[in-house]
């Protein structure tokens, strides 16, 4: 087997995309065994244009798992890991997509993509098939990124949420890390409980209790790999979990497996030193 090898490349996007995407980054991975990668649940949706070979993945579909091919793919807020097998290489762009992002961009709620892995083509017809023949043509990552550029701000429109205190409650489980509880947030943003987990399901697809455990799954995933990670008992401490025992029941429900074994299988290449590994879903 050729020696692993792991090129990743991340560029801001055209400023006026930024309140939708975060980055872009670009990948090329070969030289590895042939496996399946954790897609783990953020608070972004993914999108995913696959070069070389389409990307194989598997979702949690309710009660069943769903497994498809896609040469570029939207995927939408979820709780459970997504599965991607690979053959030893990959070789895309990914691109993460904020909640306001996927009605902004693609003329769909999150909640519609909530669960979901839906190919592009279904969204965009036509473009879809376009952005992925310039992408994959393109000779550079610059090139990609000025593709991508364009194609996007075509894309935008100025459509928001109706509901305002949506956007705020999101804010502030953000930047709470999740720690904000369902009935101080409501509070926070004037509405009543119950109205706020309906109207933020409706926006979104799922609860904000749900959402704010993401959140908190999140930072703890960031601390874990941290080169000088700090105990599992101060990371559940510090992400707001009752004790390492809590944090663990939630890490295997969102990655699959306990804190300890993930960090020891999720090793680079599928990981980047900023902690933001491509294929995150």
């Amino acid at each position: 087997m050729a020696k692993p090898m792991g090129e990743f490349v991340s560029r801001a996007p055209h400023p006026r995309l930024s309140p939708f995407i975060d980055k872009y980054t670009g990948y090329r991975i070969a030289g590895v065994p042939a496996g399946v990668h954790a897609g783990l649940p953020s608070r972004s949706l993914t999108l995913i244009i696959a070069f070389d070979d389409p990307i194989d993945v598997e979702l949690a579909h309710g009660s069943e798992r769903v497994r498809n091919e896609h040469w570029a793919m939207l995927g939408g807020l979820h709780a459970h890991p997504a599965l991607i097998r690979h053959p030893g290489h990959q070789h895309g762009v990914q691109v993460s997509i904020s909640p306001d992002g996927a009605l902004a961009l693609f003329g769909v709620p999150a909640a519609a993509l909530a669960h979901e892995v839906v190919p592009l083509e279904a969204l965009i017809p036509g473009v879809a098939e376009q952005l992925v023949d310039r992408l994959s043509e393109a000779s550079t990552w610059d090139l990609r990124w000025a593709v991508l550029d364009d194609v996007l701000l075509r894309l935008m429109t100025d459509q928001s949420d109706p509901y305002p205190e949506v956007a705020a409650a999101w804010a502030l489980l953000a930047e709470t890390h999740g720690t904000i509880d369902v009935g101080t947030l409501a509070t926070s943003v004037g509405w009543h409980r119950r109205t706020l987990s309906g109207r933020f399901k409706d926006a979104f697809g799922l609860s904000p209790k749900l959402v704010a455990r993401v959140m908190r799954f999140e930072r703890a995933q960031r601390l874990l790999r941290l080169p000088t990670a700090p105990s599992l008992a101060t990371i559940a401490h510090l992400c707001g979990y009752s004790d390492q025992a809590h944090m663990t029941r939630e890490w295997v429900e969102f990655a699959g497996s306990a804190p300890t074994t993930w960090r020891s299988d999720e090793t680079i290449p599928f990981v980047q030193d900023d902690g933001d590994g491509p294929l995150s879903m």
